[in-house]
């Protein structure tokens, strides 16, 4: 049985000749990429993870190793032995320095998360005159370095009496423009459905933003909490400039420190650079979960 696409239209005074047909595609399962794409992704990725992972055994190994065994080139330790650990402690009030590390960090993510995202909703929501003005000036802030800002932060805090306190680690980077921007972006692809149906229930702005927006943001939260917990954790130049007592120094303040005191003894450096690494690592796997799903959700709205 033949159908009328089987053959060309005729034109007047010519038989009709047949359509050519297109040659049959091999079938092929939707969703299924060939063998060979896969095994060269995956080679790919164990090649990036190998890379990435490298310096955290190397560091692992080192701090495994005794004092007679660190001039080896051998990977995995002889002897492995956890003694290198405790003398980090013995040495240095490394306990000490680990504890204000915490607390700085744990205070400027708190302060950072939770107003930047409070500015970051009122940029994005509220209408007011020089709105797009103010935002470009708070961007504007990214641009500038820390060195840069370093001499007039600093005779700020002096003038406030901010020098050698809590106080004066946490409060002058805890605002900062990047939490603002991040959680902006955000906030304008935010639906506006669910803040309708809020303001049905006579829900004000700041009830708003607290009851319904700031728990449907937990993922972007996360990985901004985590982002600005490692940022603050590893940072060395404010800490070393504002406070000059070591019962403040912070943890890479006192590694280096200890750095220039026993430089030639690898395996303790690398022991308190292990213990260093070992919170920020925690902080990943807890909140693993919900930065993925940031990562997904920004990539699909993008």
């Amino acid at each position: 049985m033949t159908t009328p696409t089987d053959f060309a239209v005729p034109s007047p005074g010519r038989a009709a000749r047949p359509a050519p047909r297109r040659a049959a595609r091999p079938f092929r399962p939707a969703g299924r990429r060939p063998a060979a794409g896969r095994a060269l992704r995956l080679l790919a990725a164990s090649a990036l993870a190998a890379v990435q992972l490298f310096p955290l055994l190397w560091m692992l190994s080192g701090a495994l190793k005794s004092s007679e065994d660190t001039g080896g080139t051998s990977l995995l330790p002889s002897d492995p032995t956890l003694s290198n650990l405790t003398e980090v402690f013995d040495a240095i009030p490394y306990g000490r320095y680990l504890w204000n590390s915490l607390l700085t960090s744990v205070a400027v993510t708190v302060l950072l998360v939770f107003f930047g995202s409070m500015a970051a909703y009122a940029l994005a929501r509220l209408r007011f005159r020089g709105r797009e003005a103010l935002f470009a000036v708070i961007f504007s802030t990214l641009m500038v370095a820390m060195p840069v800002i370093l001499v007039p932060l600093f005779m700020v805090a002096a003038r406030t009496n901010l020098v050698n306190s809590y106080a004066g680690l946490i409060l002058p980077v805890a605002f900062t423009a990047f939490p603002i921007f991040l959680m902006r972006q955000f906030y304008l692809q935010f639906p506006r459905e669910l803040e309708e149906a809020a303001d049905l229930d006579g829900c004000g702005y700041l009830r708003r933003f607290l009851v319904v927006v700031l728990p449907l943001s937990k993922p972007m939260l996360a990985a901004l909490a985590v982002t600005t917990f490692l940022s603050t954790w590893n940072s060395f130049l404010w800490p070393l400039t504002v406070a000059k007592d070591s019962d403040l120094w912070v943890v890479q303040v006192g590694m280096s420190q200890f750095q220039n005191q026993y430089g030639g003894d690898w395996s303790l450096i690398m022991a308190a650079s292990l213990v260093a690494a070992v919170p920020t690592l925690l902080l990943f796997l807890i909140l693993q979960r919900h930065i993925i799903t940031s990562v997904k959700a920004s990539g699909l709205k993008g």
